[in-house]
This record gives structure tokens, sequence and C-alpha cells, in this order.
């Protein structure tokens, strides 16, 4: 009965992460705060600006 006891444990750990894992997978997550995302759209365009002409290339 004891062995029954350590097999048991395990199974019902597995089936209770099981349900906790499809019940969280379900809510629906937020995809950020707006204006965490439009500082980040203007980190974006200001590296891409470009800040002088481009470099020559090197003559050998």
């Amino acid at each position: 009965m004891a062995a029954l006891a350590w097999l048991i444990i395990p199974v019902v750990a597995a089936v209770f992460a099981m349900l906790w894992a499809g019940w969280a997978a379900r809510t629906p997550r937020a995809t950020g705060d707006p204006a965490s995302l439009a500082e980040h759209q203007r980190f974006r365009a200001a590296m891409e600006r470009s800040t002088g002409s481009p470099a020559e290339p090197r003559k050998r």
C-alpha cells in the first residue's frame, strides 16, 4: 500500500499541474504598456535616423 501512495502522489501532482497550466494559458495577457511601446517606437525611429552623410568607402 505504501508503494501505491508513492505512485499516486506524482500522478496527482501531474494532473494538478496540467489543470493549472491549462487554466493559466486560457487567460489573455496584456501586450504591454502603451506608453512603453510608444517610447520604444521613438527609440527605434531615432536609431534608424541617419546622423550625417554616409562614410566613404576605403580606398586601397
